[in-house]
């Protein structure tokens, strides 16, 4: 019987479709790399009427996330378009429902991220970044951004900061992400999933 591989968790919430789009590059990223895999999901919109509920599959793209999902990933990157240099409502109902995960310690030493995209340039890119990583701190996560390593992060005219992959879409919403912005996601990925297995094998621990 096959042991199942390890996992990178790509948590992501999307309106447009671009937030979705770093997430799959952020994917590609991770499954550059042997012994681990992507898993992407998603979460389902807020709605402001307390009858209203969601189908439990959504209709395209990613499934949506469980507890356990998280639970059992060996790192984690949370994704979210900015609302007024936030996460979006529907990420942070998920992560302020993982209180019984931070009770026990579950996600203690993983490593994280987090990735977004705006409309604008300066459209909160990084405090939106810095929004996912408060949590992830209190879960007791190790936090990775882009080092300055990655060439494209001096060279992009659009997305890309130390904190995070991110991407300026435009005020339609409907610019793709161009040539640096998908490096950097990617790199974002491919990172986070070394110190994945890195971290999956410290020395001095029993497995």
């Amino acid at each position: 019987m096959s042991v199942p591989l390890p996992y990178v968790l790509i948590l992501y919430y999307s309106r447009h479709g671009a937030t979705r789009a770093m997430a799959e590059r952020l994917a590609a990223g991770v499954e550059s790399c042997r012994g681990i895999e992507a898993r992407l999901r998603t979460v389902p919109p807020v709605s402001p009427t307390c009858e209203a509920v969601d189908p439990e599959i959504p209709a395209e793209g990613a499934v949506y996330a469980s507890l356990d999902d998280l639970r059992h990933c060996a790192a984690l990157a949370l994704g979210s378009p900015t609302r007024f240099g936030n996460m979006a409502a529907p990420l942070k109902h998920f992560v302020d429902s993982t209180i019984e995960l931070w009770l026990g310690g579950t996600l203690v030493d993983k490593p994280a991220t987090a990735f977004t995209s705006t409309s604008s340039l300066h459209g909160g890119q990084e405090t939106t970044l810095i929004s996912m990583l408060l949590p992830l701190l209190h879960h007791g996560m190790v936090y990775a951004g882009l080092p300055y390593s990655e060439i494209e992060l001096m060279e992009t005219q659009a997305g890309g900061t130390p904190y995070g992959a991110s991407h300026v879409a435009g005020k339609r919403s409907d610019r793709p992400l161009d040539d640096q912005e998908r490096q950097l996601a990617f790199a974002q990925g491919k990172r986070l999933a070394r110190l994945a297995l890195a971290l999956a094998h410290r020395p001095g621990e029993r497995s």
